[in-house]
């Protein structure tokens, strides 16, 4: 039955690894896998009665909620924010024409932003910029292609600005103020290389479509939305430093200072205008799919993790590298061929705490490598799939110009990594 398990779980992540050539979203390969893996697992333990399996669904399920309800409370506060237009207080203060700067300054404004809300998100709003400032041309591409890098590397020193950071926070193996900074330093080097590298072909003045700098007014209203929005997720950390509660806790305290917030400021409009900026507008338009495919996802790793299969990988894989930050850069290159998602949720599974302790530098390792490895290849990623459907951009064109470029920030990252610890 183990077999079976195994088979049907490489399976299920070919399928969601080819979501797009078969046309079956992801979530709902993961949910079917989750839930068959499950009845399986119930059915050929032969030790532990249905009671005892279920309730080991059940705490299961309570680790991976915490997850879940973060991810939908942020997602919710960045949709608000995007929905007063709250990202053009940034965007609108880009006014270089010259090919180098805008470079330079679109890449560090992706870098931060992606830190404070998450790389996938700031990869389509940094984007759509671009789309509006330069017409459709070889150069357009490469600032993409830096936005593609640049998120991933901003996302991933943050607690807050990758999944993968965010499910290692929650789940105990790194702290919010050691991951800023062990992978600040990293991370930065991991967009400064290819920057650098790709500087000397980006002479001369871009030419802008026409009305590309024609900015309207900032409101009152943006900026306080803007602002809130941004000051909640950044008290995240804080607030769980302080009361020691999960993180989910603070974001959902966020949600609804929020509510609170936009409910005063739209309060004399009509009923009609103020849905457009509610909170109830903003969570139809969250990617609700994403969080049905994490929920699948880490229920499938659960059942590996219980089964024991997780705990013989990682020893045959201690076995193999005998080498941790080996083990860790490995799992970032696999990342750019598969979602890095569930490959952090079975690592996580692989290594306890008692293996490796808080904050081991293992877990920051694997946090650098995997959030940023995926820059690899444009499918590696969340952010670099959303951008290649948003632009067009090819798998060949970007593994011609930008594959090298990343795979050298990656590299340069993780050896500064190992230099720092």
């Amino acid at each position: 039955m183990l077999s079976l398990i195994i088979i049907l779980f490489v399976l299920g992540y070919l399928f969601i690894a080819l979501e797009h050539s078969i046309g079956i979203n992801k979530a709902a390969s993961a949910l079917l896998l989750g839930v068959i893996l499950w009845v399986l697992y119930v059915h050929s333990n032969s030790t532990d009665t249905p009671h005892a399996i279920n309730e080991q669904l059940m705490n299961s399920l309570g680790e991976i909620a915490g997850i879940l309800f973060f991810l939908l409370g942020a997602m919710t506060i960045v949709e608000l924010v995007d929905a007063h237009d709250g990202f053009s207080l940034v965007t609108q203060r880009i006014k270089t024409k010259k090919n180098l700067n805008l470079a330079w300054t679109i890449s560090f404004i992706t870098f931060i932003l992606s830190a404070v809300l998450d790389n996938l998100t700031t990869a389509i709003v940094m984007t759509s910029l671009v789309r509006k400032i330069i017409p459709f041309s070889e150069n357009r591409l490469k600032y993409i292609g830096l936005i593609i890098i640049a998120a991933n590397a901003g996302g991933a020193w943050s607690p807050i600005g990758d999944v993968t950071t965010t499910m290692l926070w929650i789940g105990g193996q790194i702290t919010a103020a050691k991951v800023v900074s062990n992978l600040f330093i990293p991370s930065l080097i991991c967009l400064l290389v290819p920057l650098l590298l790709m500087s000397k072909n980006l002479k001369g003045e871009i030419v802008t479509n026409t009305e590309s700098f024609q900015f309207s007014k900032l409101s009152k209203e943006r900026a306080v939305v803007f602002y809130s929005g941004i000051g909640v997720l950044l008290f995240v950390p804080v607030f769980k430093s302080f009361t020691h509660l999960p993180p989910f806790m603070g974001v959902l305290f966020g949600v609804g200072l929020l509510w609170v917030i936009t409910g005063i400021i739209h309060k004399k409009k009509n009923e009609e205008e103020k849905s457009i900026y509610s909170v109830m507008h903003a969570l139809q338009k969250i990617d609700t799919s994403s969080i049905l495919f994490f929920l699948g996802i880490l229920l499938s790793v659960n059942v590996l993790q219980n089964t024991g299969l997780l705990k013989q990988l990682a020893l045959s894989m201690a076995d193999l590298f005998g080498n941790y930050h080996l083990i860790a850069i490995c799992l970032g290159a696999i990342s750019s061929l598969v979602d890095n998602v569930p490959l952090v949720a079975a690592v996580i599974g692989m290594y306890s705490l008692e293996t490796y302790p808080v904050d081991h530098t293992f877990w920051h390792m694997l946090a650098y490598a995997t959030g940023t490895g995926g820059s690899a290849l444009i499918i590696g990623s969340a952010a670099g799939v959303a951008v290649m459907g948003l632009e067009k951009i090819t798998f060949t064109w970007y593994l011609k110009k930008m594959s090298l470029l990343a795979l050298a920030g990656f590299i340069s990252g993780a050896l500064t990594f190992w230099l720092l610890n």
